[in-house]
């Protein structure tokens, strides 16, 4: 298979020997050598190549759980390997903690922001490197540094904005600039556009361009395939630990590269029947809910979910979604209006009633509200019903038929590793959002309330999870579906509807709209006003 063999020939084709025994890796800002990472009863990397040239674009991709973040982990120095070696610009280089990290000159971006959030942008960014005056800060020395940065770079940021004060991405912006001021020449950025909109997203890869003219290296790791076709210059793919393929991007293309990913044909496009549409199942009306400092978010919204049907809700993140949900599922108390389920006004109940009539639930945040990371995987799934009859014997769980169950579950939505006793934090992102699922959807809800459900998943995992869902609309569920991933809703949803500043802005039909008319939405126009100048 080529793609069993192609890295082996790709690396020795820029290899060059310069005497007997010695590699010559001068070109390259990054060589990690047969690198080999071990964890109780996990090969997280089997003798791992990577090959980054100085001044490129590098992505790193692979399935939750393929050893991506463990690798960049070793290369910024969170973790150690067990065996391999580490060349930094053709130098070995012993990188045992971040602190060598940092020394070498390697900057590392996580997925979730590492700030402080009552903190300013300058005070977060010159954390433990304070400039000084004397004995005192020198917080205007540190602000012209940062503005500095920022114009080289178009990192557009304001020094003095509260970190809390500030939308997703520019708080990302403020992270990148952290790595920077710390003189980073090597930027590993880990699924840096799981948090963002279309438009942040774009904003991004013009700096990263910004930057790769500036001389810098970038590894990219992410899982999005038009991603790593529109900004990088090569890409390694990794497979359960080891590498799979190394190509130049403008040598590839997406099928090619999830074929490498997963292993096999991958359907890059949801497949899916009209949907059966039955009565209605859920509505809200005129409903008014405030977020957590008391300021209305969301703003008289009304719509209704039908059986069988997916209803998408569209939508710049902060514009009201995650407190519509909250509200909907009885995590935060609706001001005024009403939540109709079943005929039966539900609003302010709690989420243990709602459960029990048959609302399902996949949260926006997996590991603050879908999962107890510290629980082994045989009781996150029964979390909702485990004093349920079929789990609960008076005041006694029954161990069998959980873990019989769970089994099942295990099995059945592919879970891996496949064991019902590893802990729920020992799972990729990808895992334990099949865990969600699959606990949800084995309840037989009547209505779901799906909150990004592939954010930050491999495309394994998305395909497996639109499918699911899919299934569970054909069986007749009520599907309320909120995602920042445009393609997700164009795909899943059978109505659409757009929210801005806690409003709807219309109501549209994939079929019947254009993602230039939703992002118009998504920025504030009625659809009444479009349709009315397109006329």
């Amino acid at each position: 298979m080529v793609g069993e063999i192609f890295p082996y020939l790709f690396v020795f084709e820029r290899m060059v020997f310069v005497e007997k025994g010695k590699k010559d890796y001068s070109d390259y800002a990054v060589v990690m050598e047969q690198i080999v990472k071990k964890f109780p009863g996990v090969l997280a990397n089997d003798h791992v190549d990577l090959f980054v040239k100085r001044g490129e674009i590098h992505a790193l991709v692979g399935e939750n759980g393929a050893g991506k973040t463990t690798l960049m982990s070793q290369l910024y120095g969170l973790i150690n390997p067990n065996s391999g070696k580490i060349y930094i610009n053709g130098v070995e280089t012993k990188i045992k903690n971040p602190n060598d990290a940092i020394t070498a000159k390697i900057g590392m971006v996580h997925q979730h922001f590492m700030l402080v959030d009552r903190l300013s942008v300058v005070e977060n960014v010159v954390l433990g490197m304070e400039p000084s005056r004397g004995p005192f800060f020198a917080i205007d020395k540190a602000r012209d540094q940062i503005k500095k940065l920022s114009k080289r770079f178009g990192l557009y940021v304001e020094p003095n904005a509260i970190i809390e004060d500030l939308p997703v991405g520019s708080q990302q912006r403020v992270e990148i600039i952290k790595v920077l001021y710390r003189g980073a020449e090597i930027l590993v950025l880990d699924e840096p556009t799981a948090v963002l909109t279309p438009q942040e997203t774009e904003e991004l890869f013009k700096i990263l361009r910004t930057l790769k003219s500036q001389g810098k290296t970038i590894i990219f790791i992410t899982h999005k395939l038009h991603e790593i076709m529109a900004v990088t210059d090569s890409v390694t793919v990794m497979r359960l630990g080891k590498v799979t393929g190394i190509v130049k991007t403008s040598e590839t293309n997406s099928r090619e590269l999830a074929r490498m990913m997963v292993g096999r044909d991958v359907l890059l496009r949801v497949e899916k029947d009209k949907a059966k549409v039955g009565t209605e199942i859920f509505k809200v009306e005129d409903l008014h809910v405030k977020e957590n400092r008391g300021i209305e978010a969301v703003k008289g919204v009304n719509l209704s979910v039908r059986r069988g049907e997916i209803v998408g809700v569209a939508g710049v993140a902060g514009n009201g979604q995650t407190e519509l949900v909250e509200a909907i599922t009885g995590l935060r108390k609706v001001e005024e209006g009403h939540v109709i389920f079943k005929k039966t006004n539900i609003t302010n109940i709690s989420p243990k009633r709602r459960r029990e009539m048959g609302m399902g639930h996949i949260p926006e945040d997996r590991l603050k509200h879908g999962l107890v990371t510290s629980f082994p995987l045989y009781y996150n799934f029964i979390l909702g019903r485990h004093d349920s009859p079929q789990f609960c014997d008076g005041s006694f769980l029954k161990m069998p038929e959980i873990k019989r169950s769970s089994e099942e579950l295990v099995k059945r939505f592919d879970v891996r590793p496949p064991s019902i006793d590893i802990l729920g934090a020992n799972l990729s992102g990808g895992n334990q959002q099949k865990v969600i699922i699959a606990r949800e959807f084995s309840f037989n809800p009547d209505f779901m309330a799906v909150a990004q459900p592939t954010r930050g998943l491999d495309i394994g995992a998305i395909e497996f999870i639109h499918k699911t869902i899919i299934s569970m609309r054909d069986k007749g569920v009520g599907i309320l579906l909120v995602s920042m991933e445009l393609e997700e809703i164009f795909s899943l949803s059978d109505r659409i509807l757009v929210m801005y500043e806690g409003q709807i802005m219309g109501e549209v039909t994939p079929d019947a709209t254009s993602t230039e008319e939703i992002g118009l939405m998504m920025a504030g126009h009625r659809l009444e006003d479009l349709r009315a100048q397109e006329a």
